[in-house]
């Protein structure tokens, strides 16, 4: 079976449900037909049973063929021609017209004989080999001046009067199962043709865009069947996959594009050095201290715009790493204390409740840490920064001069900066960092002008201002 089952699974889809198709419609077929030719046996069987059993015929008859035994001389008279007529005595001796085959006399048939029973119904096969379905019943043979026989009479007729329909219906039954196997095949691959259409036209679709790498392509769907959820879903994947692709690419274009300017400016100034050392030509103190300082903070930015960058690239990156029951408030101290080192001329004020939340306790740390830096860059010369935490609600607000309305839907996109910060150090990305580590702890963050100038920085987390009693690591 192995070998059979091995090549059907070799053909192409199509074929295998054409030969699904007809295997099924012939069983059937086969099942229909054998009944059918069963109940007909059976039916005509009954038939010549019953027509055995209602078959009489006359004394004068029965007479005439005892005396023609006898050797009296009488002419018998013409019977149905396919029945035969046979008288059996008590010692089984068996009377019956010369042009007629002898039947063999069974048990059942003495029986009636002896009047153990009334009749016999059974099968037979002459000497011939003709078989013959008979039936024996009592009778009486009167001779002139002699008392009546007690005989039994057999009547009989050949099994071929049956066997020949049932042959003939077989071949029929055989002709019109065999076309409609056949008719069954043909329409099988038609409409295998037909509803696997949509799966070649996928197929074509896949190796095209295997080929040629274009996600461009998209698929009819018509209908709510199967295959055109497939073709649906296959359309979403592309789509998914080119904005992927053109994402990469706007990553790639983006982040070349910021790092060609501290690169640049670091050449420069690294290129002014080397000069002066290849020359000769000694750069004045101050000017010298001047390019390295300038080297210091292009190099500062740099390692800041790859951490941005590396951040970015994790491969888990979409997915949040272990979830603990951290103290955003404690979160918050810290990064309070980090942002008062950078900006040690702002006055930094804090307001923070107690509040719980189930994060990623570095990644809320450097979350923290981007929105109070963005507040110290923005914030003037001996500015204030207000932070307040209550109920998981931390609100940052500098007094800087703030973002126009038109440009606070973009604050989060990856290497947007404002017109006005681009000569600020930094890379864009930190925002978009924010939002995302805030989305996967569960909360929201957003930008919005704060009353009397500068801006307001929300971020809402979900917690308690009291631990669980299973704080543990998610």
């Amino acid at each position: 079976m192995t070998g059979p089952l091995r090549r059907v699974r070799a053909l192409p889809l199509r074929s295998r449900l054409a030969l699904l198709v007809a295997t099924a419609v012939a069983v059937a077929v086969a099942a229909v037909a054998v009944a059918c030719w069963f109940v007909t046996r059976e039916q005509l069987e009954d038939r010549q049973d019953e027509a055995l059993r209602n078959t009489s015929v006359d004394e004068r008859y029965l007479t005439s063929l005892y005396g023609s035994c006898l050797g009296t001389g009488q002419q018998l008279p013409r019977t149905d021609s396919g029945l035969t007529v046979q008288l059996i005595d008590a010692q089984g001796t068996v009377c019956i017209d010369q042009s007629y085959a002898a039947l063999p006399v069974t048990k059942a048939d003495l029986a009636v004989v002896d009047r153990d029973q009334l009749t016999a119904l059974h099968s037979a096969t002459t000497a011939g080999g003709v078989k013959m379905r008979v039936f024996t019943k009592q009778a009486e043979v009167k001779q002139p001046g002699r008392p009546a026989l007690e005989l039994g009479v057999s009547f009989a007729r050949p099994m071929s009067e049956i066997d020949k329909p049932l042959s003939t219906l077989a071949w029929v039954l055989l002709l019109v199962g065999g076309i409609g196997v056949i008719g069954a095949g043909a329409a099988g691959l038609w409409v295998a043709r037909s509803g696997l259409r949509p799966v070649d036209e996928l197929t074509e679709a896949v190796e095209h865009v295997a080929r040629t790498e274009d996600l461009t392509v998209r698929i009819p769907a018509e209908g709510e069947d199967e295959i055109a959820r497939l073709s649906r879903s296959f359309n979403s994947m592309t789509a998914s996959l080119a904005t992927s692709r053109d994402r990469q690419a706007q990553l790639i274009a983006d982040a070349g594009h910021e790092l060609r300017t501290p690169l640049t400016s670091l050449r420069t100034n690294v290129e002014l050095l080397a000069r002066s050392d290849e020359t000769g030509r000694a750069i004045p103190p101050d000017d010298r201290r001047a390019l390295m300082s300038s080297v210091k903070a292009q190099m500062t930015e740099l390692a800041a715009l790859i951490g941005d960058l590396q951040e970015l690239a994790r491969p888990d990156a979409a997915q949040p790493g272990p979830l603990q029951v951290v103290a955003l408030h404690d979160i918050t101290r810290a990064a309070l204390h980090r942002a008062r080192l950078r900006g040690p001329e702002l006055t930094i004020t804090e307001d923070l409740a107690p509040w719980y939340v189930r994060a990623e306790p570095a990644a809320l740390e450097r979350a923290i840490v981007n929105v109070l830096d963005n507040a110290v860059k923005f914030s003037p010369s001996r500015g204030t920064i207000d932070v307040v935490l209550h109920r998981g609600r931390l609100t940052v607000r500098d007094h800087g001069p703030g973002i126009p309305a038109d440009e606070l839907p973009h604050v989060f996109e990856r290497f947007w900066r404002s017109p006005s910060a681009r000569q600020l150090p930094g890379s864009g990305l930190g925002l978009s960092i924010v939002a995302r580590t805030v989305q996967q702890s569960g909360g929201d963050i957003a930008l919005t002008p704060a009353e009397g100038g500068g801006t307001e920085a929300v971020i809402n987390l979900p917690g308690a201002p009291q631990p669980p009693p299973d704080a543990v690591s998610a």
